[in-house]
């Protein structure tokens, strides 16, 4: 691994930067990977970090090689009352923005448990890569509660609206093949393949011109959130102020010279 991004180390998370990927993993293993207060901030911290560096072309989420995250941290929120419960989930959805509004792709790579704000995370990631042996889930139900990580709004939104019912009203776990035809992920590969596999798209991804896959992000997720002709607009605006960059140029230049475009995000 690398020095610790910025020379700064964390308490509940590992985060650094290789060949223009930023990596962030969960480190608290022997609590596995359960999301608490301080591993929201940190995690927040760096995402916003790496959205605004450009030396972060991409960036990788995982956990460690038995469990990507286990969910809410039930000892640290059981006490709570409302008022703080609202104060907790509002770091939640934070940090959880943090990845889908980042300017820089986000891949999951997920080995073992993904449970709770775990999934949620996943949810959260554009493009998600697990392992064949992970298990996935939406338990809160079976404690008297149902996630409020945005489990609700980007489950049917990445599956169905009657799959998505189905697993946050039962709390089922499901395997890993399920999670793939229900479309709730990119690819599934043995254990000991996922992070390389993750950085093979990563890879991939570095090549490409960094303001245009912000903008196709940008595009992509809104078209969730907006009716399809205003989504067309914002499309086109977005598509057409693409054509006063340098990436624009050189890579139809690039294209009618029958060469390899050299893209620098600007």
């Amino acid at each position: 691994m690398m020095d610790a991004y910025k020379g700064k180390e964390y308490s509940t998370i590992l985060a650094w930067v290789e060949e223009g990927i930023g990596y962030m993993q969960f480190n608290r293993p022997k609590a596995m990977n359960a999301v608490n207060d301080v591993l929201l901030a940190e995690a927040t911290e760096v995402l916003e970090a790496y959205s605004a560096d450009p030396e972060v072309r991409v960036i990788i989420i995982c956990g460690n090689e038995n469990v990507f995250a286990a969910g809410a941290d039930l000892k640290a929120v059981y006490p709570m009352n409302p008022f703080q419960a609202r104060d907790y989930i509002d770091a939640v959805h934070k940090c959880l923005f943090a990845i889908e509004d980042n300017h820089k792709p986000t891949i999951a790579a997920v080995r073992g448990l993904a449970l709770g704000g775990g999934l949620e995370t996943v949810l959260a990631c554009d493009i998600r890569i697990i392992a064949d042996n992970s298990t996935l889930g939406l338990p809160e139900i079976n404690v008297g509660i149902y996630p409020g990580g945005g489990g609700t709004q980007r489950m049917p939104r990445s599956t169905s609206i009657c799959l998505a019912k189905q697993y946050i009203f039962t709390g089922d776990f499901f395997d890993a093949a399920t999670a793939y035809r229900m479309g709730l992920v990119n690819m599934i590969v043995p254990p000991d393949q996922v992070m390389e596999t993750a950085k093979k798209m990563a890879r991939k991804l570095c090549k490409k011109s960094a303001l245009a896959l912000r903008e196709a992000k940008n595009a992509v997720n809104m078209s969730m959130n907006t009716d399809i002709k205003t989504g067309c607009r914002m499309e086109q605006i977005a598509w057409a102020m693409l054509f006063s960059s340098e990436d624009q140029k050189e890579g139809m230049s690039a294209f009618l010279e029958n060469r390899k475009a050299e893209f620098k995000g600007r």
